[in-house]
């Protein structure tokens, strides 16, 4: 499978923001949901955020209300919006999609890093 585009991770302090894109293929995009995750240092990976086709939305406990997934279906592209960032923000952060009957659509790539500094 191709594997998506992560993009947008960088080093931001405390309260920053920063927006995360992850452009997919066309066959990804069609699954049943796109979703962000993150494995912090040390921590396994976990879920941050999902949208469905239909456009539902899911979020941790911990980021709701401060980070935002979107997707634009001409691009191809779903959107992570991170505001008032914290320290325990930082992890690597990945794209992938949810298949039919369960599972992931890839196997984890590189990701792309958010460092939030206190």
């Amino acid at each position: 499978q191709v594997q998506p585009v992560e993009s947008g991770g960088g080093s931001v302090q405390t309260g920053g923001s920063l927006r995360l894109s992850c452009a997919a293929s066309e066959s990804m995009f069609s699954m049943p949901a796109m979703g962000w995750y993150r494995q912090p240092p040390g921590k396994q990976r976990e879920l941050v955020a999902r949208i469905t086709r239909g456009g539902r939305t899911n979020y941790a406990d911990s980021v709701q209300g401060r980070f935002t997934i979107s997707r634009d279906n001409a691009k191809n592209t779903v959107y992570l919006q991170m505001n008032s960032l914290k320290p325990e923000d930082t992890a690597v952060y990945y794209c992938n999609a949810e298949v039919y009957g369960g599972g992931f659509y890839v196997r984890w790539g590189q990701g792309t890093q958010v460092t939030v500094s206190s």
